[in-house]
């Protein structure tokens, strides 16, 4: 059996306010429609992502991280509605997988059991104790016979639990069949994908209903949706993660993308924020500590440390109020209060509080190379480019300008100067 998979993504998604397409608004890290496209990989190679608001945006973004997607405009002008995108589409594959680009959550494992159902459409239900506001899944002998809105419900179908979740499978020739024929005489002059389960059943179709789970398959439709979704999926990036070993304290507090990777024994504390593609392994991320976009091995980091992209730190302390850049760090002690950017580190090195690489001088970012065993005391300015090497000492306070040969020590201070009884002269016994 070949399957091929239909992506409904041109919505303006008006409800979210924003100028930014409702699709490219991130969960975890990533647009919540890359979400589903990641979990549609899983079960075929061959999907069709259909787009309309802001085209060509949503389009380069798509480009930008997918390979071999099939993107589609959907003319609005003339065939609005989910049934409208699917007007004038081919369809390939012996069954057809159609989702909405707006349910990030939505994961393959299931998806999977919507194709593999025997039936010639299998659709997604949800049973809710409060289904107002939902049409109604009439559902006769196991197999679903009808969707009725909830104003057009007698009596006896407004107590109906099952209403529809919005995603199908199909038989290819189905599509083939009714898509033609689905028209827009209705209030809202739309093409409705549904209609075809009408259709079906008058045609002695068998549509299996599958019950899924709500959260799962909720709708992204506001900020409060997008929020309520980011919970979700932070919840289930850190129990599978805790499942394989991190220890988290108070996990509800830390945040984790979903691009980030964990091995080993990991420990983060409170607070903690994992940014972006990190890799964390057998390392200590302490409370209200971020990370961003880096490697960190062996180590500890924080509290209140902040770890900047492209920054890779090995068989390292970085402690309190520490700020790393775009730096590689060796088997290094920064204690607190420090800033490394653009910085190369090498092993046995200390550097002393309130030490700053001083990498930017308004136009360019230079790098500073400090080698092994290198002593930096607390309060200096390294001061870029600069080569620091081997064994050496920085004295405390000092401004370092020129590189330091092996085995040196740098002194770089003003002469104090002590003017006696300056106190009293000052406040004139004030």
């Amino acid at each position: 059996m070949s399957l091929s998979i239909i992506v409904l993504a041109a919505g303006k998604g008006t409800r979210m306010k924003s100028e930014l397409p409702k699709v490219l608004h991130k969960i975890s890290g990533k647009p919540m429609l890359f979400h589903i496209l990641e979990e549609s990989k899983e079960l075929s190679s061959n999907i069709t992502v259909i787009l309309s608001h802001k085209f060509n945006l949503v389009k380069d973004k798509l480009e930008e991280n997918f390979k071999d997607l099939n993107i589609v405009k959907q003319d609005l002008k003339n065939y609005p509605g989910t049934g409208g995108a699917l007007k004038n589409l081919k369809f390939i594959g012996d069954k057809v997988l159609v989702l909405n680009g707006d349910m990030p959550l939505v994961t393959s494992s299931t998806l999977k059991t919507l194709v593999e159902s025997k039936a010639d459409i299998a659709m997604t239900i949800l049973e809710l104790n409060n289904p107002t506001g939902y049409g109604r899944v009439v559902i006769e002998n196991g197999f679903a016979k009808e969707i009725v809105e909830q104003k057009d419900c007698n009596k006896e179908q407004l107590n109906i639990k099952s209403v529809n979740a919005g995603v199908y499978c199909f038989s290819k020739d189905i599509l083939e069949n009714f898509v033609p024929k689905i028209d827009n005489k209705n209030a809202q002059n739309e093409y409705y994908l549904t209609d075809i389960i009408k259709m079906a059943v008058e045609n002695g179709k068998r549509i299996e209903p599958i019950v899924v789970d709500e959260d799962e398959f909720m709708g992204v439709n506001s900020k409060i949706h997008l929020a309520q979704a980011e919970n979700f999926m932070q919840s289930r990036i850190k129990n599978s993660l805790m499942a394989e070993g991190i220890i988290m304290r108070n996990p509800e507090s830390i945040y984790i993308d979903s691009m980030a990777k964990f091995s080993g024994e990991s420990i983060l504390e409170n607070g903690v924020t994992i940014e972006g593609d990190c890799e964390i392994i057998s390392s200590h991320i302490k409370a209200y500590s971020v990370v961003e976009e880096s490697i960190v091995k062996n180590s500890s980091i924080g509290p209140m440390a902040h770890i900047r992209p492209k920054s890779t730190i090995t068989d390292s302390h970085i402690g309190n109020f520490v700020e790393v850049k775009k730096s590689t760090l060796n088997d290094v002690k920064a204690g607190h209060l420090s800033y490394l950017g653009d910085s190369k580190i090498d092993s046995g090195t200390n550097i002393g509080a309130g030490v700053i690489t001083c990498n930017y001088d308004g136009k360019n970012k230079y790098q500073t190379k400090i080698g092994k065993n290198v002593f930096v005391g607390s309060d200096s300015q390294l001061v870029a480019p600069l080569t620091i090497e081997d064994n050496t000492m920085v004295a405390a306070g000092s401004t370092i300008i020129d590189d330091i040969p092996t085995g040196a020590l740098a002194i770089s201070r003003v002469k104090q100067k002590i003017v006696n009884g300056f106190f009293k002269k000052f406040f004139k016994g004030k």
